[in-house]
Parts: C-alpha cells; structure tokens; sequence
C-alpha cells in the first residue's frame, strides 16, 4: 500500500474519535499497555507470543494473502448459506472478529482481525490455535487483557499480531488503518499487498447489526457501520456493501 493511502487510512481514526468524542490518550494508554505486556521474552509464559514469533506469524499471513487468487474477507451480517455457496479454491479468508463463528472449518482461515469482543467464537478458534490480529484501543483494554490471559493457558495458544490505533511507533505493534474489525481486516489485506480486485466482501452490512457481533449499543453501532461505509468507499468497495 502507498504511503499516502495509509496515512488516510490511519486518519479516519482521528475523524472517529472527533466524530465520538473519544480521547486520543485513551487509544493510547491501551495501546501502550498492550506493547509493555509484550515486552517480556516469554509474553503471558507463551513463547510463541514472542516478538520473533510474532514476525513470523505476519510474514506467514503475508504470504499466503500473496500467493491466494481470491481473498474473501467475511463480516458480522455474514450468513452461514453465503459462506456454503464460495468456491474456496485457492482462496484465503480472513474473518472479522466473531464472524469466524459462521464458519464450518478453518481449512481456508488465513487470519482473524479483531479487537477480541467476539466472544465464544473466536475464543474456540484461538483454542484451535489460529492465527489473530489482536487490536488495543481506548474502550477494550480491560477485555483484551482478560482475554490473553485466558488464551495464555491453551495447551496450543493462537499465533498473534498486535495492531494499535495511535500515530506513534510501538515496539511489535502495527496500524493498518481502519475502525471498525471488518474495514480494518480489509485495510490489513492491502497493507500486506492484496489488491482490491481480489477482494470479495461478505457479510458486510450498513443497515443492520449482524449476528456475529459483540454486544452493543444499537445506535452506537450503526454510527459506527456508517464509519465502516465511508471507510470502503475511500477504497472503492463500497459496491460490496449489502444495504
């Protein structure tokens, strides 16, 4: 991705929080939290949770987002009947948060993009040990600490990459761009260099609340979905918006 699409990208954020009335410092006080957590050789007693390990986790998901035909990145609204109907050939699958819970198996799970309120699905996915882009922001630091320390005792705990929010450099950490799981998974997609024309949304939707999500404020949640559109229309892919 080009340097000026991803500062645009990560200068949605500084819209968000103007538009919610959300404090910079917060994203930053959580994201901070997150880096200094990882900061031991052996984060939580994992040491597949280690800077290294987590290095090779990212260059493991590069590479297959590199070397997949299609990539099919699937949203809260998603439906079970939509997933049944894509030819998975060839084709990665990266899953927003709880939507993974939609799926049957993990054969063509690339990733999972997710500020950790997914609840029981992506909890018995890490349990099968797949791969999360765990993401620290201003509202989630109390739920992303319990939730690492419940995955921390998995006999084969998920590999990890950590994403923040923030402008500044954090050691281990990334800012892909992107607000909410579903356009952050697509802003991840293109940072580690997918194209847009490879990229087939499901399950995204402005209109309403899709089952795989945590809970919610209903009008919160719609405000935010609205983030979400504006966000995929930057990247014109807004056509893949089921209203």
């Amino acid at each position: 991705m080009q340097g000026g699409r991803l500062q645009r990208l990560i200068g949605f954020q500084d819209d968000v929080r103007l538009s919610f009335g959300w404090n910079y410092s917060d994203d930053l006080d959580s994201a901070k939290s997150m880096e200094g957590a990882f900061k031991e050789d052996v984060p939580y007693g994992v040491e597949n949770w280690s800077l290294d390990s987590r290095s090779r986790c990212l260059e493991e998901i590069c590479a297959e987002l590199a070397t997949c035909d299609k990539l099919v990145i699937i949203g809260a609204a998603v439906e079970q009947q939509q997933l049944s109907e894509i030819d998975f050939s060839n084709t990665a699958v990266i899953a927003a948060d709880g939507s993974v819970g939609a799926m049957l198996d993990y054969e063509s799970l690339t990733c999972i993009v997710s500020d950790l309120d997914g609840g029981e699905h992506i909890d018995f996915a890490a349990s099968k040990s797949q791969r999360f882009v765990i993401h620290a922001h201003g509202d989630n630091i109390s739920r992303w600490q319990k939730v690492l320390d419940n995955w921390s005792a998995f006999s084969n705990p998920p590999s990890l990459v950590l994403s923040h929010q923030t402008n500044e450099s954090l050691q281990g950490m990334h800012n892909f761009g992107g607000f909410t799981d579903g356009d952050r998974a697509v802003c991840f997609a293109l940072w580690a260099g997918v194209t847009e024309n490879k990229i087939e949304l499901v399950g995204f939707s402005t209109q309403r609340v899709g089952v795989w999500s945590g809970a919610t404020n209903l009008k919160t949640k719609m405000k935010k979905l609205s983030w979400m559109k504006k966000i995929l229309s930057f990247l014109n892919l807004e056509g893949q918006i089921k209203d």
